[in-house]
């Protein structure tokens, strides 16, 4: 792989000039999570979770523990969409 100067690089060397996560300023996670999803990929992974989350439904047999445990996950997902969306200005 190349760098923008030309240079080929591999393995970890494609890290070198990226500031270490503690150099980044504590703050507003929102503008990390929308390049952590930013691309066809994060995409995808966003649109699986709502899949698995937000769009499913239990039946009327479903237990309360199987009620309050796809709850939790809709509330992870929602606040990961909600970070999302906020970070890239939406």
């Amino acid at each position: 792989m190349a760098d923008p100067a030309g240079r080929t690089r591999s393995g970890w060397d494609w890290l070198e000039g990226v500031p270490p996560a503690e150099a980044v300023p504590a703050g507003d996670p929102a503008p990390s999570f929308a390049r952590c999803f930013a691309g066809p990929d994060g995409t995808r992974v966003l649109a699986t979770l709502r899949a698995m989350t937000v769009d499913r439904t239990l039946g009327p047999d479903a237990s309360d523990a199987a009620l309050r445990d796809l709850e939790g996950q809709r509330r992870l997902v929602a606040l990961i969409l909600a970070l999302t969306a906020r970070g890239q200005g939406a």
